[in-house]
């Protein structure tokens, strides 16, 4: 059985983690999170590959070309979550499990940030955990492979 890969999404404006407004997102980089995230993954037998973008259209390749090399998607779309349908219709034609994650309590925040297009096609969202979110997200997403390999 082939090692089951993960491919690592990060919406606009999550390079500047670390810096942005660190009350509501944290002072951890993305960086340190993508290091986070890769060390979970070797404990959990799987391979991390993470990838920014601040534009729709770049978030929107990587996913179509996912449903090839990859098994599953862990996404923070950040703004995109709340209108992108060119997002949100690449994640289903992809036909991978995703699971969705912010670093906020995004229900705790602004009204429009209640709403996220990207929750309906994915397995499940955490949100307002911190880097956690990233984590707990990969860990259900790995334990959601594992059922389907089955």
């Amino acid at each position: 059985m082939s090692k089951v890969k993960i491919l690592a999404l990060h919406g606009p404006n999550l390079n500047l983690l670390g810096q942005r407004e660190p009350d509501v997102y944290g002072s951890m980089t993305l960086e340190e999170i993508d290091r986070a995230l890769e060390d979970r993954g070797k404990k959990l037998g799987v391979s991390i590959d993470s990838y920014q973008s601040n534009h729709e259209g770049e978030l929107v390749d990587r996913i179509q070309a996912a449903a090839i090399d990859f098994d599953g998607i862990l996404i923070n779309p950040a703004a995109f979550s709340h209108y992108s349908y060119a997002l949100r219709d690449a994640l289903s034609a992809a036909g991978l499990p995703v699971i969705e994650v912010h670093l906020s309590n995004v229900f705790a925040r602004e009204t429009f940030r209640h709403h996220s297009v990207i929750t309906p096609v994915a397995e499940g969202m955490v949100c307002g955990l911190g880097p956690d979110s990233y984590l707990l997200g990969l860990e259900a997403l790995v334990n959601i492979l594992k059922k389907e390999r089955r």
